[in-house]
């Protein structure tokens, strides 16, 4: 009874290690469907059929691998590469029934945006804000981990423009140290041809994307930095495996966009890309800086005017 239960809430994959995105069967009176790991609320089986029938109608082909790694029960860290807007939504919803609901850190510039923002609300993603304190976030990541449930995140921060991984940050160690959780290193290849920083807005149609869950393990190095460059290296050979096994190749230039300069395709190389997030990063810190100035002069004229 309980599995026929579980089926109702997320359609079984089609073959083995390809994933079903025809929308689950209705449910009639239930509010929330149980998995492995706990519950899976109306809201977050709405928001994530609204992300399916989008991968429906531009006929994405996922594929998944080694999903069985994600522990039934307790609270689990999935760290993944980052290479598209979307990524969260893949590492979430890849798994075959039953899933477990996972909170993913998601920076909250998408919060703003009135369509993005409704969809990461209705799956209870946490806003962090990248620019500045992002402790509140930590703090939300955390409890949720006590709670014994799964939290997501992109280790490296954003989106690798040269779609290699790069450096870590510690705050997935550190995360996943507080409540003594697991980590579960994920790669995603190919969806980079959806939806990706510094692309026009034209996601491929039939595109694979491939997803890979590692095994679940605990970083056992001694210091923070070396738990970190751990967990990238499991990352980045999940990701190698991914890349090789990948069956659709790119056309020639400039088709091969979204193919590593190290594997012969015209992507920036990660000095270039690491070159072009620092400037973007200090055009963003002036336009903020200019920003704070203007307004502190309108109180200034206001003030004046007031006396």
């Amino acid at each position: 009874m309980r599995e026929a239960a579980v089926s109702r809430c997320f359609s079984q994959p089609a073959r083995p290690g390809r994933v079903s995105l025809q929308p689950a069967a209705p449910t009639t009176g239930r509010t929330s469907c149980r998995t492995g790991g706990g519950t899976v609320s109306a809201l977050y089986r709405f928001g994530s059929s609204l992300f399916l029938a989008g991968f429906r109608a531009l006929r994405v082909d996922l594929r998944v691998t080694g999903h069985e790694h994600i522990p039934a029960t307790g609270p689990v860290v999935l760290a993944s590469n980052h290479i598209s807007y979307l990524d969260f939504a893949f590492v979430m919803l890849a798994p075959p029934a039953p899933r477990r609901e996972v909170r993913f850190l998601a920076r909250n510039d998408f919060f703003r945006n009135p369509v993005t923002g409704f969809l990461l609300r209705q799956l209870g993603q946490i806003p962090v804000d990248v620019h500045g304190d992002a402790l509140q976030a930590a703090a939300a990541a955390q409890s949720v981990l006590e709670d014994g449930e799964v939290v997501g995140l992109h280790p490296e921060g954003t989106i690798s423009p040269s779609f290699v991984p790069r450096r870590g940050k510690s705050g997935v160690v550190r995360l996943a140290d507080s409540v003594g959780a697991p980590i579960v290193p994920v790669a995603l290849w190919g969806s980079q041809r959806l939806l990706t920083k510094g692309r026009p807005a034209r996601p491929t149609r039939g595109a694979v994307v491939v997803v890979r869950y590692g095994e679940a393990f605990r970083p056992t190095a001694r210091t923070t930095m070396l738990r970190t460059q751990e967990v990238m290296e499991r990352i980045g050979a999940e990701l190698e495996r991914a890349q090789t096994s990948y069956p659709q190749r790119p056309g020639p230039p400039p088709e091969d966009w979204w193919q590593p300069a190290h594997l012969g395709g015209s992507a920036p190389t990660p000095e270039e890309a690491e070159a072009a997030i620092r400037a973007q990063n200090e055009a963003r810190r002036r336009a903020r800086e200019a920003k704070g100035a203007a307004g502190a002069a309108d109180a200034r004229r206001t003030a004046g005017g007031a006396a």
